[in-house]
């Protein structure tokens, strides 16, 4: 009898063991009842870095997380599906700032919480990072990406320091258009931790500038990102630029100074991929050193 009751009991723990051992993919470990969905592939990123669960991603043509692969997909970045949003029944909705106008009315509308992250530029996503790293419990994590950045950021400056600045228009492609990037944008931002000199000053991150006043700026250099649909956009700049007659009055035109920038390193939003891009951009700003 003895040895029966042991046994029960040896199995009972064994039981109690593994249910406490099992957790579905949308709990946070160590933060049981938190339910958190990401509508951006750059905050995805971050999230994952925080090791935080979320229980809602975005469709998107970005490579997500391994983390997340089988998480339920939300809808786009810029229109997320609320039907969904609200039956994953979220306690947070992590969305970049870029879309609060937008976004934050139809949040409200169904009734779940949400928290707009500057993705602006990279001092907006660290400043975001060490406020998630509070929220979530998350500081050694946060403070781990943080001083990453610092140290990279030491290193970079000594590496561009007395060097001359040049002058750069940036121009972010649309399906059908294009508009000018300041230092408002993460594009812009990265240009001038990277030395450039936008030859654009504005509190606005995208401008509507004609090609008269952007002859007149006369930039030593010229770069092209996209939006969205980034092979539609680039074909698009150049045939802008073989067609329309005015672009062959750039000096940076004439001297061979214009170049196309990948959409997932100069997007529109902040992202960890920023140390490839200023490396990029070092090299293409100071190319004749």
């Amino acid at each position: 009898m003895r040895k029966l009751i042991t046994g029960l009991l040896c199995m009972s723990m064994i039981l109690v063991s593994t249910g406490c051992a099992v957790r579905s993919s949308s709990e946070n470990e160590n933060d049981p009842g938190i339910r958190i969905i990401s509508t951006s592939a750059a905050l995805c990123v971050i999230l994952e870095k925080l090791d935080l669960d979320l229980v809602g991603v975005p469709e998107t043509a970005f490579q997500l997380p391994e983390r997340y692969k089988d998480v339920t997909k939300v809808g786009l970045p810029m229109t997320p599906d609320l039907e969904i949003v609200k039956a994953l029944n979220p306690t947070d909705v992590l969305t970049p700032n870029s879309l609060q106008y937008d976004l934050k009315p139809q949040y409200e509308s169904i009734g779940v919480p949400s928290t707009f992250v500057n993705l602006m530029s990279l001092e907006g996503m660290f400043k975001s990072i060490e406020g998630l790293g509070k929220k979530y419990n998350r500081v050694p994590q946060a403070a781990a990406l943080i001083e990453e950045y610092n140290r990279f950021m030491e290193d970079y400056h000594k590496k561009i320091e007395g060097k001359e600045k040049p002058r750069v228009l940036i121009l972010m492609g649309l399906p059908g258009t294009y508009m000018v990037a300041t230092e408002k944008s993460y594009v812009g931002s990265l240009v001038r931790l990277a030395g450039g000199v936008n030859v654009f000053d504005s509190e606005e991150a995208l401008l509507s500038v004609n090609t008269e006043a952007l002859l007149q700026k006369d930039p030593d250099i010229i770069l092209r990102t996209a939006h969205a649909m980034p092979e539609i956009v680039m074909e698009s700049f150049e045939k802008e630029f073989k067609e329309n007659d005015i672009w062959k009055h750039f000096r940076a035109v004439q001297e061979g100074k214009v170049y196309n920038l990948s959409h997932e390193m100069f997007g529109m939003s902040a992202n960890l991929n920023y140390t490839e891009g200023l490396n990029y951009l070092q090299e293409i700003l100071y190319e004749q050193e």
